[in-house]
């Protein structure tokens, strides 16, 4: 399956982090002429001042200035190694460490300091397409290993189902698939809900402790 590139920008919003020296009006300017506006959090402390919980990977771009060690401070996910946005990393220096820095942040792309307006759009268009394709990537094994461990269900309840109804394999399988495209759920999550249904004890009748006398009173047993 292949999946469609972005190639419209318009909307975005690209927030530059880095000590404004007046080379961005170039990346500012390109940005405009793309539809992407330009914000500069303000640096206190040496920390970018970025409210990282209002952050939309749908519109946020993060420019990130290589040459200002750890102004930036996103939580990276442990297992896919993706940002909460695309973040294109702004190279000075290239020294080793500053560009390990730059791709611990989860950067997809690079752009050369001093800007050229002509290499912004392909930086833009690699930065973003490449968080896009790898965070699909990421959804689609975490997809499989949720059904890697659905299938332990699967092949419980099938077994459940062979000694409940005297069904041989193919059997309880089929049932099973039928019941679930009924239910309208996949076949791992249908088995899971069967497994937990027939864990949970029996309902048992309270014992009566009372008898109903004539006229509507009760006696205690």
């Amino acid at each position: 399956m292949t999946s469609r590139l972005l190639q419209n920008f318009k909307g975005g919003r690209a927030l530059v982090i880095t000590a404004r020296g007046g080379w961005e009006s170039t990346l500012e300017s390109t940005l405009a002429k793309l539809g992407v506006s330009s914000e500069y959090p303000e640096i206190v402390g040496g920390r970018a001042q970025i409210d990282v919980g209002s952050l939309q990977p749908e519109r946020d771009i993060l420019f990130v200035d290589g040459d200002l060690e750890g102004a930036v401070a996103i939580e990276v996910n442990s297992a896919s190694r993706l940002p909460p946005v695309p973040v294109i990393g702004l190279v000075g220096v290239e020294a080793p460490s500053r560009l390990k820095a730059l791709v611990n942040l989860g950067a997809t792309s690079f752009l050369r300091k001093p800007v050229h307006g002509g290499a912004v759009y392909t930086s833009l268009f690699m930065g973003i397409n490449q968080f896009l394709l790898r965070s699909e990537m990421y959804a689609r094994v975490q997809d499989l290993e949720e059904r890697r461990r659905g299938r332990r269900a699967v092949i419980r309840a099938v077994i459940l189902l062979m000694q409940e109804n005297g069904l041989d394999e193919e059997g309880a399988y089929s049932q099973l698939r039928r019941e679930s495209m009924r239910a309208r759920q996949n076949l791992e999550l249908y088995c899971e809900e069967v497994l937990s249904r027939r864990a949970k004890p029996p309902d048992i009748p309270g014992r009566a402790t009372s008898t109903t006398l004539q006229g509507g009173n009760k006696q205690a047993m």
